[in-house]
């Protein structure tokens, strides 16, 4: 259902019927998983004017892949993680199993 670079790749589908009787399909929940405790792929310290989407393209080479940046910061709020000027982010690899 989602490409493998999808921060919902694998998440399993359920569904619940309607209230007309008819099956509704959606994702079950996705549980941000536990920052990686292994060495970063890099740091980047935040600067006036950035973005997540272009942190994000400059380390990893695809804009949309944010989100993995979320993760390996903990960060529910992905634009917070941009506010603060000189703010350390982790940059990893992605976990093992996923691309």
């Amino acid at each position: 259902m989602f490409p493998v670079t999808s921060r919902y790749y694998g998440i399993e589908t359920a569904t619940i019927e309607g209230p007309d009787g008819r099956p509704v399909a959606y994702l079950r929940r996705r549980f941000v998983p536990p920052p990686d405790p292994g060495p970063p792929l890099a740091e980047h310290a935040v600067v006036e004017g950035d973005r997540l989407d272009n942190v994000t393209a400059r380390y990893l080479g695809d804009p949309e892949q944010f989100w993995r940046v979320c993760d390996a910061n903990n960060a529910m709020q992905p634009q917070e993680l941009t506010d603060e000027i000189g703010r350390r982010l982790r940059i990893v690899f992605p976990r093992q199993g996923a691309i």
